[in-house]
């Protein structure tokens, strides 16, 4: 090739290279944009309407003025919790399957299954929450918005374990194996721990993203204006309160509105920083 050519081309590929890399630099920014305007926008609100009174007072009676959301932030709580119970055994339960029985006909619908209730509307998920846990026993409650939080855990749980799984090497199960442990000795004392740190980051991943949800609340818990931690009782979350407060003609209500989407998006922000310190802490314990 002559040198001429080869130094064109050299150009041509060195623009090119710098172009894309351009591109992908302004990607990244116009990405990030919107989430920068997002919270600018909420915390420029809600943080002077924070204080104390915010996580430790009742709501006041309608059109009164002060008050706080500290039932909401013990309900939503107690529902993450419950969905917690709900969602991690059975979820983790099914991605082991997929992953150790895939040549079964069964796990291909499970994770046809998970794909397709992940991504189903959340107010769907309200809907049959409200049918099978609220409209049988004539009540909303905690324990109904736990199973539909829980649902929509779910599929997250189910594929993240499942991909989780499948990138442990094969020997590690083959040596078990061939120590005489039982298949299922080997998944729980082998394959299970050797995938644990990043299974812990997609269960904190399902619970922040369903920290955030509405529509399934207002079908199963409902809302509740006093403190109760009864699960047989309709709850107050800090979704539905927000909801509530951001539709009211009540300047103080938006004011306290803005003050619990702080408080959520802290919540979440508080989640993605765990699942990393929890990740990192755990591969060290892997690699001692």
């Amino acid at each position: 090739m002559p040198p001429e050519t080869f130094a064109r081309r050299y150009r041509v590929r060195k623009m090119t290279s710098a172009v894309m890399t351009a591109f992908c630099a302004a990607s990244v920014v116009l990405a990030l944009i919107p989430l920068a305007l997002i919270l600018f926008f909420v915390l420029r609100q809600g943080l002077p309407a924070l204080n104390w009174a915010f996580f430790t007072e009742m709501p006041r009676p309608v059109g009164e003025a002060g008050g706080g959301m500290g039932n909401a932030i013990v309900g939503t709580a107690i529902l993450i919790g419950l969905a917690a119970l709900v969602a991690v055994p059975i979820g983790i339960t099914c991605g082991v399957y997929v992953t150790e029985f895939r040549t079964s006909r069964l796990a291909p619908a499970v994770r046809f299954s998970a794909d397709m209730l992940n991504g189903v509307p959340s107010i769907v998920i309200g809907i049959f929450a409200y049918a099978v846990a609220v409209l049988p026993f004539k009540r909303f409650s905690a324990l109904a918005g736990g199973v539909a939080l829980g649902v929509m855990m779910m599929p997250i749980i189910v594929r993240t374990t499942e991909e989780l799984l499948a990138l442990v090497p094969s020997t590690l199960r083959e040596g078990a194996l061939a120590l005489g442990a039982t298949r299922g000795r080997a998944v729980v004392t082998v394959i299970l721990p050797a995938a644990l740190p990043g299974i812990v980051t997609g269960v904190l991943v399902a619970l922040a993203r369903v920290a955030g949800e509405t529509a399934p609340l207002l079908f199963t818990a409902f809302n509740n204006r006093f403190f109760s931690n009864r699960l047989d009782q309709p709850i107050a979350s800090l979704t539905v309160q927000i909801f509530t407060y951001a539709i009211s003609p009540y300047e103080d209500w938006h004011r306290q509105a803005w003050a619990g989407a702080t408080v959520l998006i802290a919540a979440v922000l508080l989640f993605s920083i765990l699942a990393r310190v929890v990740t990192r802490r755990l591969e060290r314990m892997h690699r001692a």
